[in-house]
């Protein structure tokens, strides 16, 4: 294990030595005159729209200039030079992309004025990737979406993504990554952690990404969250209290502050929260199903100089939840009060050193660590036995990379990798009311301490062929090493064409991509009871996905629609299962899985200065075939096609957001699937129920400091089964009806 180690961060501190987390990008434009002639020495301001965050620089005897690295987000930027009309334009930035914008300076009039646009044009167009960018506002917005363990801000954006047993869902799969300032962090275990990797009030932008990933992005690959966190560059000196209160017993409550200077920027927060209602419920019932957490986020920048910057960013959380049961379960002894409970705990630290050698190259270098911890405790009083189990993991870790933006080109180079150390604690006790032989040889505990590693190397390149015609294209090399020993080559190709005047971009994409499997090992009591039931456990390998994309952008007046359709073809496709009808999940893999879909999303300017709607939809379909030939069970599909337990043909959201008198507003989701997989054969029909839920928040501002908002989530309090397939407390029902009010408190110290 220490060789791995040892091996791995030789290879990245010589990449490192000659190789920008792409949460960041390159900005680049030309200032001319009307009869397109340079202006030299031009003053361009770029202005962060909701942070301090500001650059400027001179146009060069060419009219061109240039920024680099540029977080994910929304800007102003400004050209001004003696002797001409100044002119500002909104744009919207994401990550890895490098756009070229042309500054028209007219020549002064006796008056000297500034010309605005008055709506950024679609960032979609720089990227051949589906991407939803939600800003601060938008989170703190969205019914639900800035409550610690909520998923809103991302089922409500982004098509095709829905939570149901307890797990994020995206495009048919489970497998999200989670970057922090472009840099990914690792979690190789399957269905063992519930919520975001991050306090949804600690990100100031998040870029969510679906599918036609660069080279840069590896495994777990149905979703790419890119979180740039607060920096304290949005505050001076300034507090925020925020406490809830709810049904349920519900509170969210968080402290953060901020400030900045010239240099150097901090922010940091503390968060604690509990309810009566955590995770979904087997029946209408909500028992046994408390849940509470604290954690603590910092973030610091520090501008060394023009050329070299240094961000820490550090979290550390911890989760608890009582796992909710049916009463009436068959499977469950008469009059037993089962008190399974989940403890979760997380914390990682990454620090960033950004250098820019010249403009257009940025090398960025960035050491992590990860820790993650799940104990799972059955009640004892389990007939006839109660299972435990701690899962440990820690990853040391680091990405090395180059960016390089000249002319036309746009070239990213670099190296990813992790060391992983795991140690797995699992056991059966028998209860003393158990009927002989039903727990033969299942009493003693056992420790098992899988590693493994990771190394990755990537290179991509886009180039813009003219004005309208854009290919991106690249590669990354993959080498996974633990209880299998994996090598995974994963071409990547894309195009995007630009139609003249209509501004129309019509994309394509096709590319493989490889999912690292967990390190799991069964020995012991586990799997002693396995063979008692037939079972035997194979050792799990990567899952290998191959993608095809189409899409399409329009703006129009202002309006963003946003259409796409994709085929994903994988083998070895990571699920999860039970053990011996318990709440303990082990991740599986099948033989193949099929998933296509096409989606839509809709996004309005703001009308009127008032409001802004938007929609999501996805018609989809995810079918799983062949067997079962990684991981411990007795579920398969046999030889043809079946539904994953997962499948949602259609899912859609429609909301908005309205400023109403008084300093007051409204924001609104409507949320419609149209049921899941149904698992039970006795059923007619292949599918739940549909259903439909609507949340609602009402806020208002008192002065600057004060804000007050009541919202509602499921106001009609619509209940339905949502899927009957069994993981965290059996089937699972939608949430009831919740309503909770939150005091906002801004304070400057």
């Amino acid at each position: 294990m220490l060789s791995r180690i040892a091996i791995l961060l030789g290879l990245w501190c010589v990449a490192a030595g000659i190789l920008l987390a792409t949460v960041l990008a390159t900005l680049r434009g030309i200032v001319h005159d009307p009869q397109h002639r340079p202006i030299a020495s031009a003053e361009v301001v770029l202005k962060a729209v909701n942070s301090e965050f500001t650059k400027t620089t001179a146009s060069d005897v060419n009219g061109d200039f240039a920024f680099d690295s540029i977080p994910v987000g929304e800007y102003t930027i400004t050209a001004t030079k003696a002797g001409f009309d100044a002119q500002e334009r909104k744009l919207t930035v994401l990550s890895g992309t490098a756009p070229i914008l042309h500054f028209e300076l007219p020549v002064a009039k006796a008056t000297q004025s500034v010309t605005v646009t008055s709506e950024a044009p679609p960032a979609q167009t720089e990227t051949v990737t589906p991407t939803t960018l939600a800003t601060r506002q938008d989170i703190a917005l969205t019914p639900g979406a800035n409550l610690t363990n909520s998923f809103n801000m991302i089922t409500d954006l982004v098509p095709g993504s829905y939570v149901t047993h307890d797990q994020l869902h995206i495009r048919g799969g489970h497998q999200t990554s989670w970057l922090i300032d472009g840099v990914s962090i690792p979690n190789t275990n399957i269905a063992s952690n519930l919520g975001p990797q991050i306090n949804p009030n600690d990100i100031d932008m998040l870029e969510l990404q679906r599918g036609s990933y660069s080279a840069e992005y590896g495994d777990r690959t149905y979703g790419v969250f890119n979180v740039a966190p607060r920096t304290g560059f949005e505050r001076n000196n300034e507090a925020e209290l925020i406490l809830s209160a709810g049904n349920f017993y519900q509170t969210d409550d968080q402290l953060n502050f901020g400030a900045h200077t010239d240099r150097f920027a901090y922010y940091a927060s503390l968060n604690g929260n509990r309810t009566n209602l955590g995770l979904q419920t087997p029946t209408s019932a909500v028992l046994h199903d408390a849940a509470n957490g604290y954690g603590g986020f910092t973030s610091l920048t520090y501008n060394m100089d023009a050329k070299n910057q240094l961000r820490f960013v550090s979290q550390l959380r911890e989760d608890f939840y009582q796992v909710p049961f049916d009463a009436n379960d068959p499977n469950i002894a008469a009059g037993t009060f089962l008190q399974d409970t989940d403890k979760e705990r997380d914390g990682f630290v990454l620090v960033t050193w950004l250098h820019t050698f010249s403009p257009g190259l940025v090398l960025s270098v960035s050491p992590f660590y990860h820790y993650n911890n799940v104990n799972y405790q059955s009640s004892p009083l389990d007939i006839p036995s109660s299972a435990n189990e701690t899962f440990t993991s820690s990853y040391e870790g680091g990405e090395a990379n180059v960016a390089w933006v000249a002319q036309w080109n746009s070239l990213r180079a670099g190296l990813y990798g992790f060391a992983q150390q795991s140690t797995q604690t699992f056991g059966l006790i028998c209860s003393s009311l158990a009927i002989a032989g039903q727990c033969s040889g299942l009493t003693t505990p056992v420790t098992s301490s899988p590693d493994g590693s990771l190394a990755a190397v990537y290179l991509e390149d886009q180039a813009k062929l003219g004005k309208w015609v854009t290919v991106d294209a690249g590669i990354r090399q993959t080498h996974f090493s633990g209880s299998v020993v994996e090598n995974a080559t994963s071409p990547r190709v894309g195009g995007s064409i630009r139609v003249p005047k209509l501004n129309w971009v019509f994309r394509a994409f096709y590319g493989h991509f490889y999912q690292a499997p967990p390190l799991l090992t069964v020995s012991g009591p586990l799997l002693a009871a396995a063979s008692d039931q037939n079972l035997s456990f194979i050792p799990l390998h990567g899952e290998r996905d191959e993608e095809h994309q189409y899409g399409v952008t329009i703006p129009l007046w202002g309006w963003t629609i946003d259409a796409d359709t994709f085929l994903t073809r994988a083998k070895n496709f990571f699920d999860h299962n039970n053990f011996n009808n318990s709440n303990l999940f082990f991740p599986v893999t099948i033989q193949g899985a099929r998933i296509n879909a096409w989606e839509l999303t809709l996004r309005s300017p703001r009308i009127y200065k008032r409001a802004q709607v938007y929609l999501t939809y996805s018609n989809q379909l995810a079918l799983g075939f062949g067997d079962i030939n990684g991981g411990l069970t007795d579920f398969s599909f046999g030889d043809g096609y079946g539904l994953l337990d997962h499948d949602q043909r259609n899912t859609l959201h429609i909301g908005g957001q309205v400023n109403l008198p008084w300093r007051s507003y409204a924001s609104t989701d409507v949320y419609y699937g149209s049921g899941f997989t149904d698992g039970d054969a006795s059923q007619p029909g292949t599918h739940l129920q549909p259903h439909t839920t609507f949340d609602l928040t009402l806020g208002k501002d008192f002065g600057e400091r004060f804000s007050l908002s009541v919202t509602g989530l499921n106001v009609a309090n619509r209940r339905v089964l949502l899927d009957n397939s069994f993981t965290f407390g059996g089937t699972h029902w939608n949430n009831p009806r919740e309503i909770y009010a939150q005091l906002r408190y801004r304070f400057h110290y």
